[in-house]
């Protein structure tokens, strides 16, 4: 298991030197203080989507990922949004969570996996994470 502190996080956000984005959206659990990082060091508005596809064990719970959480009032037309999440193995929670950002330009990251940014793409292993404990 290979450990990653917030430091080492934070300085690979920072090396993206992304764009500006209206709003962050992090994938809860494990994208939620993957995008509050995000949103603090973009200076942006942070909201959660509460999403559910795989167990503890990292095993697809159902066929596709169940929305458990959306946040009500979101107006996206026209907005740049950053979705968040810590891995994306398939891509499928991600492109449900894309989906229900209906009139958004989404760019998708993720810490590691398959998405628009990916933050370490050299690390294939599992990944300590250092807000799980």
């Amino acid at each position: 298991m290979i450990p990653l502190s917030f430091t080492s996080i934070a300085e690979r956000i920072r090396q993206q030197q992304l764009p500006a984005y209206d709003l962050v959206i992090g994938i809860g659990n494990g994208g939620i203080v993957p995008a509050s990082l995000l949103a603090f060091i973009l200076n942006t508005e942070l909201r959660i989507i509460l999403l559910n596809y795989r167990d503890e064990n990292n095993t697809p719970r159902y066929e596709d990922p169940l929305v458990i959480n959306l946040p009500e009032g979101l107006n996206l037309n026209g907005k740049k949004v950053l979705l968040v999440d810590d891995v994306s193995v398939t891509g499928k929670t991600l492109e449900r969570a894309k989906g229900l950002l209906v009139g958004a330009e989404v760019t998708t990251l993720t810490m590691k996996g398959k998405a628009d940014v990916v933050l370490f793409p050299e690390i294939s292993e599992c990944v300590r994470w250092p807000w799980k404990v």
